[in-house]
């Protein structure tokens, strides 16, 4: 029982978060991933704790307050940067989900490794290693995920300086926990409290986000669209802008843009019905040929530069990596 105590609280409130998710943003398998990365991060802080204290010889107090939170944290933090730059994550809700799977992840295995050193020792402590110690990790990096996509939606791309904030912030947290400037009790009472309110004003964002973008509807889309491919788009306002824009890019690249433009219409018209399907409660699996589409819109989006795609932004909602995780690709 006391075993489960520590283990089954972060468990469930992944669960629950990932239900909460009413568009299904993350697939499980992808999850999954995020949960065993953050088991092995577990192991490596293990291996690096015990280097650098045996190194430096500090205290057990002063280490856990000050230098535990940030190789902890730290190698946490990298597995946020790697999502980020592989653009597995297009949404803040799903930064924050796979951030809190990485930090349930890593209190399974230090919650593991802790009971099997005290084993039963005592329910109460249990109780606040799973309602509290667990909660925080997996709090954490949530909250440094959250922070690095904001960051990196600011500067428009992802990077290490722009998850160091929400990194900071995690190790901020992690040290003021194990400082216990309150009660153990008092400090699980109020993640309990405070956590579910935090991810609910992320879940709120986000999917108002979402739903602003489908509210742009199909059929906006699909005029625009269809303009392009009948050779109309030079009678409309929207033809006489790239028109505006012939005295500051080559031919060619005016072309990429119309080209990149058509994609990424045809891409977000088919993203807009997965998620409808998905919030009526379907799944279809992915068509083959979106892998390649998107394949082409990166190769055009380099071939116009940043420029470019500034110029083509105002007739664009979502980006190049959300189309790819809507689609699931």
């Amino acid at each position: 029982m006391e075993f489960l105590l520590g283990l089954l609280p972060v468990c469930a409130f992944l669960a629950a978060l990932y239900l909460m998710d009413s568009y299904k943003l993350i697939p499980v398998l992808s999850l999954g991933r995020s949960l065993g990365a953050g088991c092995g991060a577990a192991v490596a802080a293990v291996v690096v704790n015990m280097l650098v204290s045996n190194f430096t010889g500090i205290p057990f107090e002063p280490f856990s307050r000050y230098v535990a939170p940030v190789t902890e944290e730290t190698l946490k933090a990298v597995l946020l940067v790697r999502l980020l730059l592989t653009r597995r994550t297009g949404f803040l809700v799903d930064t924050a989900i796979h951030g809190f799977a990485i930090g349930a992840g890593f209190a399974l295995v230090e919650n593991t490794g802790y009971f099997l050193t005290l084993g039963s020792s005592s329910t109460l402590l249990w109780i606040v290693r799973g309602f509290g110690t667990a909660m925080m990790h997996g709090a954490a990096t949530s909250i440094a995920g959250i922070i690095g996509k904001a960051f990196a939606e600011r500067s428009g791309s992802a990077s290490a300086a722009t998850v160091l904030p929400g990194v900071v912030a995690a190790i901020v947290i992690h040290s003021a926990f194990n400082h216990f400037f309150l009660t153990a009790v008092t400090t699980t009472q109020l993640i309990i409290l405070v956590l579910p309110v935090l991810m609910g004003l992320v879940f709120r964002s986000s999917e108002k986000a979402v739903r602003r973008w489908l509210g742009v509807g199909f059929d906006t889309d699909r005029e625009l669209l269809e303009m392009i491919t009948t050779g109309r788009l030079g009678e409309t306002k929207i033809g006489a802008y790239f028109q505006s824009l012939e005295s500051r890019f080559r031919g060619e690249v005016l072309a990429d843009m119309v080209c990149m433009l058509r994609l990424h219409l045809e891409l977000a018209i088919a993203a807009k019905g997965l998620l409808l399907m998905r919030e009526a409660g379907f799944e279809l699996p992915p068509d083959p040929e979106w892998k390649g589409r998107l394949a082409e819109l990166d190769y055009l989006e380099q071939s116009i530069g940043r420029t470019g795609i500034l110029a083509v932004e105002p007739f664009l909602h979502t980006s190049r990596h959300q189309l790819a995780q809507l689609l699931r690709v």
